[in-house]
């Protein structure tokens, strides 16, 4: 037979070229997401279902199969964390949800220097987490902090004026807030309504993306202010809400930052602040029990897919313009 010459050798089209070149291009990011993500991810699956203390080597490994996940009936801090969690999830998503419309709202209007104060209001959001706990330490020191003083401040105001016809004084002694359990939950739902700049861009593209002519029939036809907010600005923004939503769900589950700054990474005081990705970290890398801690992880995982997926299926107040027939 006779030998393949240059000429006759087959070539590669340039849509395959095209592909080579891309899959080149993505391959730091593949390599490392296989070894530091997906590698990983694998790893916690297979542990979840084993006792390691994470510092003894690999066949220290002791296959458990489900006691990591029965174990959480009996631990008296499990329930705890998950109590927190929930509770910060269900005060503060709504919070942000509706903080995070209000200013988008006030951001859309049409007026001299707007862009300084939306760049205001989403600074605070790509501030390093670290830093904003920190700076939220100082404001909630019960004594010397700016939030009790300016409480104190407004009370002493208010009481000038109660002397000249009442008796009595208002209180001027702000709450503990983070050395008080009953205060802990208000103190991070503040520290997130802080953060509400980043929904609020999200809010405001979908806001600047409703037609003009949907107002201007809406004004026609002699809709109220009030009117044309709810039948046209709410479903028209419904998918961005819907968005934000799912996002917001997900970020109050993993709250850490805040709550391991402020906390001392203990979840002080008296475990009010133990919310779960806290206390996944602390039987983690304090306790070293790396099976149970991964167990954890997961259950978390199941539970924040499932909550999706529920939002999925209870989307029916969602409007989609090509959904229409």
């Amino acid at each position: 037979m006779a030998q393949m010459t240059a000429s006759t050798a087959p070539r590669l089209k340039g849509s395959t070229w095209e592909a080579i070149s891309a899959y080149l291009f993505i391959m730091p990011w593949i390599v490392g997401f296989v070894l530091f993500m997906g590698g990983p991810i694998l790893f916690s699956l297979c542990l979840s279902f084993a006792h390691w203390d994470g510092i003894s080597g690999l066949g220290n490994i002791q296959w458990v199969g489900l006691e990591n996940f029965r174990a959480m009936g009996s631990d008296p801090r499990f329930p705890k964390a998950v109590y927190n969690t929930f509770i910060f999830t269900v005060a503060s998503v709504p919070l942000s949800m509706i903080g995070g419309i209000l200013v988008a709202l006030l951001m859309n209007q049409k007026l001299k220097g707007i862009a300084f104060f939306r760049t205001i209001f989403y600074l605070p959001s790509v501030t390093a987490g670290v830093a904003s706990a920190f700076l939220w330490f100082f404001i909630f020191q019960p004594d010397y902090g700016l939030l009790n003083y300016s409480i104190r401040l407004i009370a002493q105001f208010t009481n000038f004026f109660i002397h000249l016809a009442l008796p009595f004084d208002l209180p001027v002694k702000g709450p503990q807030w983070l050395a008080d359990p009953a205060w802990v939950h208000s103190a991070y739902v503040i520290m997130t309504l802080w953060g509400v700049g980043a929904s609020m861009v999200i809010y405001l593209a979908g806001l600047q993306g409703i037609p003009e002519q949907l107002y201007e029939a809406a004004d026609i036809d002699g809709a109220s202010s009030w009117q044309q907010f709810l039948n046209v600005t709410l479903p028209m923004l419904s998918p961005v809400i819907f968005f934000n939503l799912i996002l917001t769900v997900i970020g109050s589950f993993q709250i850490f930052t805040q709550a391991f700054i402020l906390s001392g990474g203990n979840g002080s005081p008296a475990d009010a602040a133990l919310y779960y990705v806290l206390y996944v970290y602390q039987e983690a890398f304090r306790l070293f029990n790396f099976g149970y801690a991964s167990a954890l992880a997961w259950l978390l995982f199941v539970v924040v897919l499932l909550v999706t997926l529920v939002q999925f299926k209870f989307n029916g107040w969602v409007y989609y313009e090509g959904d229409l027939k």
